[in-house]
C-alpha cells in the first residue's frame, strides 16, 4: 500500500500521523470536479486520498469564522450515526445547537412549524456531510446563511460557502475533525490561550461501538 506519509509534517494543528491514523485522508472510490483540488493522490486499488494539509488549513479558517458568530446563533448537523457523539460534543463545547436526529423540514425556514425548539433563526449552519443533511444545507441556502462543510471527494459543493475536506464517514476522522475544529474556535474566541490545551480530548468525541 502506498504510504501517505510523504504528505509532509509541515506546521499542524495535529501531527500528521494523528490526521493519517484517524483516516481523515481516506476518500472513496468516486472524485467530483468539485473536490478535485483537495485530493491529493489516487491509490492503485481506485481510492481518493485527500490532502490533510488543506483538511488543517480549513479547520483553522472555519475557527476564525465560526468565532465570529454568537454560538446561539450557530447550528450543527449531522444525520450520520458516527455523527452524532462528535457533533453533539462539538455543539456542547461551544455553545452551539446540534441537530443529530431527523432534521425536520422547516427547522430554518418555516416559525409555525410545531414542537418545542424546533423551529431556529441561526446565522452560521455547520454540516457533517452535504449529502446526508441535504435538507438543512437546502433549508441554510433559502434563507441565505453560511454553510460550512465536511466534505469527502465524493461530495458536491454547490451551496457550500467553506469546505473542510475530510473523510465524512469514519467515526475517527469525525471525531478528531470535531475536536480540532472545537478547540481552535475557543483559541479563537479567546476562551483559553493560543496555544493552550483544553479540557477534552478526541475520546470525548469518538462515537461508542454497539456490541451486537
Amino acid at each position: 500500500m502506498i504510504s501517505e506519509s510523504d504528505l509532509g509534517e509541515v506546521d499542524l494543528l495535529t501531527p500528521m500521523d494523528k490526521y493519517l491514523a484517524a483516516g481523515c485522508h481516506i476518500g472513496t472510490q468516486v472524485k467530483t470536479q468539485d473536490m478535485e483540488p483537495f485530493v491529493y493522490r489516487q491509490r492503485p486499488i481506485g481510492l481518493y486520498v485527500l490532502d490533510v494539509r488543506e483538511t488543517d488549513e480549513r479547520i483553522r479558517t472555519a475557527a476564525k469564522f465560526i468565532s465570529r458568530f454568537d454560538p446561539d446563533k450557530v447550528v450543527v448537523v449531522s444525520g450520520r450515526v458516527y455523527g452524532k457523539r462528535p457533533v453533539e460534543s462539538f455543539a456542547k463545547f461551544i455553545g452551539a445547537h446540534a441537530f443529530t436526529d431527523r432534521f425536520v423540514p422547516g427547522t430554518l425556514t418555516n416559525p409555525n412549524i410545531a414542537g418545542p425548539r424546533i423551529y431556529i433563526e441561526p446565522e452560521l449552519v455547520i454540516l457533517t456531510d452535504p449529502r446526508t443533511d441535504e435538507q438543512a444545507l437546502s433549508e441554510a441556502a433559502k434563507i441565505g446563511i453560511p454553510v460550512i462543510a465536511l466534505c469527502d471527494t465524493d461530495n458536491n459543493t454547490t451551496n457550500v460557502d467553506l469546505v473542510i475536506p475530510s473523510n465524512n464517514r469514519g467515526r475517527k476522522a469525525l471525531a478528531l475533525v470535531y475536536f480540532l475544529l472545537a478547540r481552535e474556535v475557543l483559541r479563537e474566541r479567546g476562551d483559553i490561550p493560543v496555544d493552550a490545551e483544553v479540557a477534552f480530548s478526541t475520546e470525548d468525541f469518538e462515537p461508542q461501538l454497539q456490541r451486537i
